[in-house]
């Protein structure tokens, strides 16, 4: 039985985007889906008409605040109240910082930064006057721990924290119903490995563990049905949340070995790759690495299950019981790593 609840997902014409689709339509939402290339947006919404939802397919370019806000005004005049939005759209290149051209960090700050920010504005601005709704960053693994060759990227994922944060504060001192969360991804099998920009001269890998886009779906869906400060999809995300707390210096050193294990010398570089202009391909939802990528499954963590574990560790190690007791935190809170 329909809700119709509807649900804005930016970038939601392939791989994770995509994935969270699917996954929106089948519990019942409809969906709005803002992306570019005409010919995804035309098989996305066949595809999710299939299931049975009302959708509205966007062309729409999130750097522009303008096009941005324009799709929001259509999507509540054609589909009804927005509940929730989904901020997932984003461009990134593989270089060396000093490769990167000022328009590349531009055009990928704009994109990856600036998108969720003007997502983000455009559904408060309806959300606010309603009282309700969930807005869901979807982050990433890099913007807890940075990787070499992902410089820009990195930069921008971990600016929308920021924003986020600031944001979030504000929604609490004015006492707001709308509730902010956060998704940190990890390595994903999804086709921008084939698409992004690269400059390299080899193509772009995805380090183990690779995980399903149907598994990060499955934890985004989550955070709008239950919604919490943080998720985090993964057992290396969570690791590298973990190393950047405990041991920055040692993250840094372990970041560094991560240069030649996102390269693969035996494809070609995408060039120029899907920056500024987009392909007329529908590649779908999964990537290149498909024998390699953990099956889909619930795999994540909250920062509700984070925060039990760390006062579990305080208490005990105020109570001097510290060898005993922190174990057991430990465990429950990879207990919530949940995989079915």
């Amino acid at each position: 039985m329909r809700s119709n609840k509807v649900v804005v997902i930016t970038g939601g014409t392939m791989g994770i985007g995509r994935a969270t689709a699917v996954a929106f339509a089948r519990a019942g939402w409809d969906v709005a889906v803002l992306a570019r290339g005409e010919t995804r947006l035309r098989s996305t919404a066949r595809e999710l008409e299939e299931v049975g939802a009302r959708v509205l397919a966007i062309g729409c370019d999130v750097a522009d605040d303008a096009a941005v806000e324009a799709a929001a005004e259509r999507i509540e005049r054609e589909l009804g109240p927005i509940e929730a939005w989904i901020n997932n759209a984003m461009a990134t290149l593989l270089s060396p910082a000093l490769s990167v051209e000022p328009r590349d960090w531009r055009r990928i700050t704009e994109v990856t930064y600036l998108g969720q920010v003007f997502g983000t504005l455009a559904a408060l601005k309806r959300m606010r006057a309603r009282d309700r709704g969930v807005v869901v960053q979807v982050s990433s693994a890099l913007a807890l721990r940075a990787a070499p060759l992902q410089a820009a990227y990195c930069g921008a994922k971990a600016a929308v924290g920021g924003f986020t944060d600031s944001l979030r504060a504000e929604l609490i001192h004015d006492g707001s119903g709308v509730q902010l969360v956060t998704v940190y991804l990890p390595a994903v099998n999804t086709p921008q490995f084939r698409r992004a920009r690269n400059y390299t001269g080899a193509g772009q890998n995805a380090p183990d563990p690779v995980f399903d886009p149907r598994t990060c779906a499955e934890a985004i869906l989550r955070g709008v049905e239950r919604p919490e400060r943080e998720i985090w999809v993964g057992r290396s995300t969570w690791a590298m949340q973990a190393i950047q707390a405990v041991a920055p210096g040692l993250g840094d050193r372990k970041a560094a070995q991560m240069w030649d294990a996102q390269l693969d010398p035996t494809v070609p570089p995408a060039s120029p790759g899907n920056l500024y202009d987009v392909d007329e391909e529908d590649p779908g939802i999964d990537g290149p690495f498909g024998d390699r990528t953990r099956p889909p499954g619930a795999e994540y963590v909250t920062s509700r299950t984070r925060d039990a574990a760390s006062m579990l560790m305080g208490v005990a190690a105020l109570a001097g019981a510290g060898a005993l007791l922190a174990p057991l935190a430990v465990a429950a809170g990879l207990s919530a790593l949940r995989r079915r």
